[in-house]
C-alpha cells in the first residue's frame, strides 16, 4: 500500500508505523501516562451520533467555509505537530504546501526544524499561523514574535495548557529524545529503519550541514544536548497578566489554544483574543483530563457570537469533524491526521491525509442532507444522554 492508495486516516497511519522508528512513531501517535485521555478523545467522539434529515437537494453540496472572515477548503487547519520536521525532510514544508492546496491554514510548530522564513518562501502560498511555547527563558521565547510578524504570519497560536513537562514514560523506555540522538537505548530502532534513518536524517546531514535542529528558537549558541533540554524546559509562571502581555505584543489575529473550561474561555474575550482552541493537546497533557468534545458546548454557550472557537483531539473522520460543527465550533484542528501523512510520504501523504478527509466531509454531508457546512445545526447531533430508550 502507498499513500496514493490509503483509503483513510489509520491507513496512513499503518504506513508511518512502518516506515519510522518504534520510539518516533509513539511519539507522535501516543498521548501520556497509560494513553487513558488519548482513548478517551476517542470514545466521546464515537458516543455522538448524527441525526440526518432527508429529501433535501444536496447535488452541489461543497465544504466551503470562512475562518476569521477569509475563505477555505474545508472548515479544517492543520495545527502544530512538533515532530513534523524529524518525521521527513523538512516535513513542515511539506503540511505548508499540502494546506496550501487544500486551502485551508497550517499552523508552524515552536520546534520546528525549518526557518519560518523559508516555511513561507516554500509552502506554496498558503494561509499560516506561528505556534508558540514560552520556555523557561521568556524573553527568549518572546524573540519568535517579532520574527513571525516580520514573516507575514496570520495569526499566532499561544499554547497555555503545557506548563511542565509531559509524563511520557514510553519516551523514556524507548530512549526518544528531541532533538533526535543517538542513546545506548535507541541506537538498535535507529539503525534497523533505514528508510527514514537515510531519507530523513541523512538528508538533513547531507544538504544542511547537521541533524535535525529547532531553528525557530533563540537559544545561545555551542549548547550542548542537556544544554538544549535544560533550556527548553517549559515556563510554568504564566499567568492572565502575560496573555495581555502577548496581546499587546502581537498586532494580528492571536489564538489561544489549551482551554477546556468555559470561564477560561470568557477571560480569553476579555483580554482581547480572537479565537480560543478547545484542547487537551491531544491527551499529551493530563492523561485525567476532560474530552474537548464534551467541553465545547459549555464554551459556546459561555462566548456566544464574541470570537471564533476551534476543537481539537482526537479528531480522525469526517463524521468527527461534522460533529465538532454541529456542536457550534467553527473550525477544527487536526493534528496526528497529517502528521502520519507526512510520516508515510511527505507533502503527498499530508495532501492524501485531506484528501480523504474532505472526502469523506462531502459524502456524509450528503447522507446527513447538507449542501452546505455552514447547514449544520446542534440539531444535527444526537448526544449520548439524549438518545432514545
Amino acid at each position: 500500500m502507498s499513500v496514493y492508495s490509503a483509503l483513510n486516516i489509520e491507513d496512513l497511519r499503518v504506513l508511518a508505523k512502518k516506515r519510522l522508528t518504534k520510539g518516533l512513531f509513539e511519539f507522535c501517535d501516543r498521548g501520556s501516562e497509560d494513553d487513558v485521555a488519548l482513548r478517551h478523545n476517542r470514545e466521546a467522539l464515537e458516543r455522538i451520533k448524527l441525526r440526518s434529515r432527508v429529501l433535501n437537494d444536496t447535488s452541489s453540496r461543497h465544504t466551503k467555509s470562512e475562518i476569521f472572515g477569509a475563505p477555505v477548503g474545508m472548515p479544517v487547519v492543520i495545527g502544530p505537530t512538533g515532530p513534523a520536521g524529524f518525521v521527513w525532510y523538512r516535513g513542515e514544508t511539506a503540511l505548508a504546501q499540502a494546506a496550501a492546496k487544500a486551502g485551508i491554514p497550517f499552523t508552524v510548530a515552536s520546534t520546528s526544524n525549518t526557518p519560518m522564513e523559508r516555511i513561507v518562501d516554500e509552502g506554496g502560498g498558503g494561509r499560516l499561523w506561528y505556534h508558540l511555547y514560552v520556555w523557561r527563558d521568556m524573553e527568549a521565547s518572546l524573540k519568535a514574535i517579532s520574527r513571525a510578524e516580520a514573516a507575514g504570519f496570520e495569526a499566532l497560536v499561544l499554547t497555555v495548557d503545557s506548563t511542565v513537562p509531559y509524563n511520557r514514560e514510553f519516551d523514556v523506555r524507548n530512549g526518544t529524545t528531541m532533538p533526535v540522538r543517538l542513546t545506548p537505548r535507541n541506537i538498535a530502532d535507529l539503525v534497523t529503519h533505514p528508510r527514514w534513518l537515510f531519507g530523513t536524517v541523512g538528508r538533513y546531514v547531507m544538504a544542511d550541514g547537521h541533524l535535525p535542529r529547532y531553528l525557530n528558537i533563540d537559544m545561545p549558541e555551542g549548547l550542548s544536548s542537556t544544554g538544549v533540554r535544560d533550556f527548553l524546559f517549559k515556563n510554568d509562571s504564566l499567568d492572565w497578566d502575560f496573555l495581555g502581555r502577548i496581546r499587546d505584543l502581537w498586532p494580528r489575529k492571536l489564538v489561544v489554544k489549551g482551554i477546556l473550561h468555559p470561564d477560561d474561555a470568557a477571560k480569553c474575550a476579555k483580554c482581547g483574543v480572537d479565537a480560543v482552541v478547545i484542547s487537551n493537546h491531544g491527551g499529551i497533557s493530563s492523561d485525567a483530563a476532560l474530552a474537548p468534545i464534551d467541553v465545547l458546548p459549555s464554551v459556546v454557550r459561555e462566548l456566544g457570537d464574541r470570537m471564533t472557537v476551534i476543537v481539537d483531539s482526537g479528531f480522525r473522520r469526517d463524521s468527527d469533524i461534522l460533529k465538532g460543527l454541529a456542536l457550534g465550533a467553527d473550525a477544527v484542528i487536526v493534528g496526528r491526521a497529517t502528521l502520519y501523512g507526512v510520516s508515510a510520504g511527505g507533502e503527498p501523504g499530508a495532501t492524501r491525509a485531506l484528501e480523504i478527509l474532505q472526502a469523506e466531509i462531502r459524502r456524509t454531508m450528503g447522507v446527513m442532507g447538507l449542501a452546505r457546512v455552514a447547514d449544520i445545526t446542534r440539531d444535527h447531533v444526537v448526544l449520548p444522554h439524549e438518545l432514545p430508550l
